[in-house]
């Protein structure tokens, strides 16, 4: 079956080992932490089987993400030091934030995430014996010490504050072009989602905030982050940044809005959601 036609959005399963058998497959090829793109193939689309077969590249590992409508599809990782093939290229995921539909996205964002998981637990982390896959799940195991070793997840959580019809938005030091977002941060060992969010705004931005409520999340693979997305309502403070972090940070009103996030984001996502329910209100 055509890349085209298989849905990935609601015919992908993952699993660790094939349970069918196929004529055909697709493979993510990923080479020092980037993706090979077929040179004139718009939108991106993985290789399928002969492309895989005759592109004078040799996978160092396979891994087995998932089947989508009977097809298998894999995540294969070559040698760094290998040569482009003709008509091919690597590209960085960076490259594909809204140039591939969402699933497609999170699918190669799979991929990259469990060759980088799988190249850096040859060795156990505790013993520094050599590791194995399990056979029952996505894990390395090491057989000296049973330590088991699973993909690597980091929870964050990115929050939009509000206050009336103004919106919190804030430049971070390490953003990636000019424009403001909503705050983000990491969650700590020992501290809950919620506890989180209202630490990292008060860390950020110096200022408390209350009412909070979930709004969603997006997997986000830079390299590894989970968003979990937050509305909250400004209830106390006056802006302190935390200038290692923030540059700069303002109330907007939410018809005058800087460069913000695209809406391949969550940070997109929730600056939409706000605007949409104060339209609708009028």
């Amino acid at each position: 079956m055509d890349w085209e036609f298989l849905d990935i959005a609601n015919e992908f399963n993952s699993g660790i080992s094939p349970s069918i058998q196929s004529d055909a497959s697709y493979h993510i090829i990923i080479s020092d932490d980037e993706i090979l793109s077929i040179n004139g193939v718009h939108p991106w689309r993985p290789l399928n089987q002969d492309e895989w077969r005759w592109s004078g590249l040799d996978a160092t590992v396979e891994h087995y993400l998932g089947e989508a409508m009977g097809i298998p599809i894999f995540a294969c990782e070559v040698d760094p030091e290998a040569d482009n093939p003709p008509g091919y290229e690597f590209e960085t995921l960076w490259t594909f934030l809204g140039q591939v539909d969402e699933p497609i996205f999170y699918l190669i964002g799979r991929a990259k995430q469990i060759v980088e998981w799988h190249r850096d637990h040859q060795f156990c982390g505790q013993c520094g014996a050599p590791t194995t896959a399990s056979e029952k799940d996505r894990s390395r195991v090491c057989k000296a010490c049973s330590q088991t070793f699973y993909p690597r997840l980091s929870p964050s959580i990115i929050a939009l504050v509000t206050k009336g019809e103004e919106l919190l938005l804030a430049k971070n030091t390490r953003a990636r072009g000019n424009f403001y977002s909503t705050l983000a941060g990491f969650i700590e060992p020992g501290e809950s989602i919620e506890e989180a969010v209202h630490r990292e705004v008060y860390e950020e931005v110096g200022i408390r905030i209350k009412n909070l409520r979930y709004y969603s999340s997006q997997s986000w693979p830079f390299p590894n982050s989970l968003m979990l997305g937050f509305h909250a309502e400004y209830d106390s403070g006056e802006f302190v940044l935390q200038k290692d972090e923030i540059v700069d940070a303002q109330w907007f009103y939410y018809q005058n809005l800087p460069n913000r996030p695209a809406m391949f984001s969550i940070s997109g996502w929730l600056i939409d959601d706000y605007i949409k329910r104060l339209q609708n209100q009028q």
